[in-house]
C-alpha cells in the first residue's frame, strides 16, 4: 500500500535551511569569540602536561608516610611533559583524585627554575624565584620571592620579561600576573614595584636590551598605595 507524505513547501524549506545555516555559524563563532563563560579556555583544554607522569632526579629522596609527601634534595630536576622544575629541594604530594603538586625551593645564591611550553606556538614560559609551587589540578605555577618570568620565542629569544615579588602563570588560560614586594627593591626601585619589558607584537622577534624604563607615579589613577 502506497502512502503519500506531505512535502514542505519551497518557502518553508528555504527558511529552514537558512535557519540551520545561521545556527551552525553561531555555534562555530561562539567558541572562537571567547565571550561566553566556559569557552574562553577551549584553545588550551587539550594541554597534556598535567596528565603526564612526574619524573624526578635528585641526590637524595625521603618519604614521609605520615604527611604523604616525597622530599627530594640536591640538584633536583623534575619534569612533567613540557614542564621542567629545578631546585635545591622539591616536595611532591598527590591528592585523592590523583592530581600532583610540587614545591621547589632553593637557598643561598641559588634560584629555583621553571619552564613550560605554550600550546600551538614555538614559545616557552620560563622563570626563576626562591620558591616555585606547581598546582597540577589547575595547571597553575606560582613563583615567590625575587621572581622573574620570561616569554621566549623558541628556547632563547626573550620577547617579554616581568620582575616581581610574586608571579603566577596559568598554563590553561595562558596568562600571568605579578605583584610588587620589598624583596625586589633596588636603589632605582626602592618600593619594589613590578617591572616589565614587553616586545611589540607587530614586529619580528628581537632580544630585549637596554635599561629599564623610568617609572613615575600616575597623576590620574587613584587607589590605595601598596602595603
Amino acid at each position: 500500500m502506497n502512502e503519500s507524505f506531505p512535502r514542505f513547501d519551497t518557502g518553508r524549506a528555504s527558511a529552514l535551511t537558512a535557519c540551520r545555516a545561521a545556527m551552525a555559524a553561531l555555534l562555530v563563532a561562539l567558541p572562537l569569540a571567547g565571550f561566553v563563560p566556559g569557552f574562553a579556555s577551549l584553545a588550551h583544554a587539550e594541554r597534556a602536561d598535567k596528565d603526564k607522569p612526574l619524573n624526578i632526579e635528585a641526590d637524595n629522596m625521603t618519604y614521609d608516610d605520615l604527611k604523604q609527601v616525597n622530599i627530594f634534595t640536591g640538584h633536583v630536576v623534575a619534569t612533567k611533559g613540557t614542564i621542567v622544575i629545578k631546585a635545591d629541594r622539591v616536595e611532591v604530594t598527590q591528592d585523592p583524585q590523583g592530581y600532583q603538586y610540587a614545591t621547589g625551593t632553593s637557598s643561598g645564591s641559588n634560584l629555583s627554575y621553571f619552564r613550560q611550553k605554550r600550546d600551538g606556538v614555538d614559545e616557552n614560559i620560563e622563570g626563576t624565584a626562591i620558591r616555585i609551587d606547581y598546582d597540577g589540578k589547575q595547571d597553575l605555577t606560582t613563583l615567590t620571592t625575587n621572581a622573574t618570568v620570561r616569554r621566549l620565542q623558541g628556547m632563547s629569544t626573550v620577547m617579554d620579561e616581568v620582575h616581581g615579588s610574586v608571579i603566577t602563570y596559568d598554563g590553561q588560560k595562558d596568562f600571568y600576573t605579578a605583584k610588587a614586594g620589598k624583596d625586589v627593591a633596588t636603589p632605582g626601585n626602592p618600593s619594589g614595584r613590578v617591572r616589565a619589558m614587553l616586545a611589540p607584537r607587530n614586529g619580528g622577534a628581537a632580544p630585549l636590551t637596554g635599561a629599564s624604563a623610568t617609572l613615575a607615579p600616575s597623576n590620574t589613577i587613584k587607589g590605595a598605595p601598596n602595603q
